[in-house]
């Protein structure tokens, strides 16, 4: 494992920008994680952790610190008799989803289509299709980025609501997830719902350009992707940044976007909907270096 400087984060993000990051590293075991965050305390600077990049979205200056990337952190452990399962919190969502349908586990099946990682899911509760990370998550091992031992924090220590944690205010690295599925169930069934709702996102989502997934969290009693369209702004664009015309509730990057582009994007949908209908929308998506 190298800690490198100046890598450009572009590459590490769904929405390919971001500039470079003073010190980066990617990690594959809790060993090396454990010195990457000691060896930050020790040049007394910061340590930001990022996954797959997607919800993510990165300033295009340089981002200072350390920036640690967990997408090498992967592995899964997953027993077909009680439902637990345990992963890595570099783990992508989608494979874990494949893996435990075929070991006939009941409720992973709509994360097939999220371009994240377990511990992004964990972070942001993320969800699809009614279902959220915070139905089936147990516990989660973490670590204080200041420095210190693993701990473990139960479902109920986490705080959970819609698109929030407590993981979102706090300085903690996820180590790993523990999962509660349903044990039992027919593989070639789960199987097929988990194809079917992976075409249903393919069918109804942009994946032919780099985006984030949703930018915007649905207000209650509303769909943010309805309310942008209702408006008229698919197609819309700032720069390179462009408002998907297939779902509203996508920022696409159509032409060599910048993070700036795409922010004050973010800002004019916001303020538009706000004029329009009084609500403010808030961004499921993660600013770093903003």
């Amino acid at each position: 494992m190298k800690i490198q400087e100046y890598v450009s984060l572009a590459n590490f993000t769904t929405w390919k920008v971001g500039g470079p990051a003073e010190w980066f590293a990617e990690p594959t075991t809790i060993h090396e994680i454990k010195y990457l965050i000691n060896w930050a305390k020790s040049q007394q600077i910061n340590c930001q952790i990022i996954g797959a990049g997607s919800n993510l979205l990165i300033n295009d200056a340089i981002l200072p610190g350390l920036t640690i990337c967990l997408k090498k952190f992967q592995g899964s452990a997953i027993n077909s008799n009680t439902g637990i399962v345990e992963a890595n919190s570099g783990e992508p969502l989608p494979t874990l989803s494949r893996r435990v349908a075929k070991a006939g586990l009941h409720g992973l099946e709509w994360a097939v289509g999220i371009p994240g990682t377990v511990g992004g899911a964990a972070f942001m509760n993320a969800g699809a299709q009614g279902n959220c990370t915070s139905d089936i998550l147990q516990s989660i091992q973490a670590i204080s980025l200041k420095g210190g031992d693993e701990f473990k924090l139960s479902q109920k220590e986490l705080n959970y609501s819609y698109r929030k944690s407590r993981l979102q205010q706090e300085e903690f690295l996820v180590l790993s997830v523990r999962f509660k599925l349903e044990a039992g169930h027919d593989k070639h069934s789960l199987n097929k719902v988990t194809t079917q709702n992976l075409q249903q996102r393919l069918n109804s989502q942009p994946y032919d350009l780099p985006s984030c997934g949703s930018v915007f969290r649905n207000p209650k009693d509303n769909k943010a992707g309805q309310l942008i369209e209702s408006l008229g702004l698919k197609g819309f664009r700032i720069g390179g940044a462009e408002i998907s015309k297939v779902h509203a509730n996508f920022i696409v990057n159509s032409n060599d976007a910048t993070a700036n582009d795409i922010s004050q994007l973010i800002l004019v949908i916001q303020e538009k909907v706000k004029q329009s209908y009084g609500i403010l929308l808030l961004p499921e998506v993660k600013k770093l270096g903003f």
